[in-house]
């Protein structure tokens, strides 16, 4: 067998110039981020200073006052006690009519409810259920038509009603 020699203490001979190169290549890096970094904190401190020049004519326009109504009469009607008025309509009910629109009043406290009934006989005992009704007041019919020559045809109507949103 032949013999190995292994000398662990002994140095190896490394170029130096490969340390330095290393070392500058880092230090270039280091440079670079150091300046990127002082460039966009005083673009921001610009950018403050600009915003806190502005001045008032660079807001947002003034509301007129037909905005501000309309903005007014769409909050009162968010506000409205729906769910108080869906029920009374639920309890009003019937296979025979047929809902086609609510449109609220809040301003004069009325709804007005359109809808499609079977015939003539089921829109007048829909009115006489709403009129029945807790929280409806003065329901009357105010506006029917017969959609086919047919008197025992289908019936359009509008119903009025007081309503109590209190």
């Amino acid at each position: 067998m032949r013999r190995i020699d292994l000398d662990f203490r002994r140095s190896r001979r490394t170029s130096a110039w490969l340390g330095r190169v290393l070392l500058l290549i880092a230090a270039a890096v280091c440079l670079d981020a150091a300046f990127t970094y002082q460039s966009a904190r005083k673009s921001i401190h610009e950018a403050e200073a600009r915003a806190a020049r502005r001045t008032p004519s660079n807001a947002a326009p003034k509301a007129t006052a037909q905005e501000v109504a309309a903005a007014r009469e769409t909050v009162q009607r968010i506000g409205l006690p729906w769910s108080e008025l869906f029920l009374a309509l639920e309890t009003a009910a019937s296979d025979s009519v047929a809902l086609a629109s609510i449109e609220p009043d809040p301003a004069k406290g009325t709804v007005t409810i359109a809808a499609d009934g079977k015939n003539y006989l089921a829109a007048l005992s829909y009115v006489s259920n709403l009129s029945r009704i807790e929280g409806l007041d003065r329901v009357q019919l105010v506006r029917h038509e017969q959609k086919a020559n047919d008197p025992n045809g289908p019936v359009n109507f509008a119903v009025s009603a007081a309503w109590s949103t209190k």
